[in-house]
């Protein structure tokens, strides 16, 4: 009897490990459909974001599909900065520091809004923060072009 009692909790540790692993299978399914609609596209467990030409969505993952989803153009974008820990990283860095938390904070042209977007990796934010910010130039020109 003793031995059934050391296994038990074994047990219920592999039924809560088999439902984790069930509920993120059903998380990553649901960010599959979604993510079909962009030309590029992450998750992660802290958020999901969804690039179609100059428009980003992003939003929370769920099993039942995205939510908490906000739209917004980078052609209103006025800079890009990678946080860590709520502190401001250079986008070239070579050497990251290690940080518990990582964003890309947007802010608008506006000045009133800045938009931080959750990233659990550092360096995913890095390479997404240089390809986006390469595109802020020729996207901010554009009205200049039609004037």
């Amino acid at each position: 009897m003793t031995r059934g009692l050391i296994w038990l909790p074994l047990l219920a540790l592999f039924f809560w490990l088999a439902w984790a692993g069930w509920n993120e299978y059903q998380k990553v399914e649901a960010y599959r459909g979604w993510a079909a609609q962009f030309d590029r596209a992450k998750y992660d467990i802290l958020a999901v974001l969804g690039q179609r030409g100059e428009q980003l969505t992003w939003g929370k993952p769920t099993r039942q599909g995205m939510i908490e989803l906000q739209s917004f153009s980078l052609g209103q974008v006025k800079s890009i900065e990678l946080l860590a820990d709520d502190r401001s990283v250079d986008l070239a860095a070579e050497t990251l520091p290690s940080a518990r938390r990582a964003a890309l904070a947007f802010e608008f042209a506006n000045g009133d809004q800045v938009i931080q977007v959750p990233f659990t990796e550092l360096g995913l934010a890095q390479e997404w923060g240089k390809v986006l910010r390469s595109q802020l130039p020729r996207l901010q020109s554009k009205p200049n072009e039609t004037m």
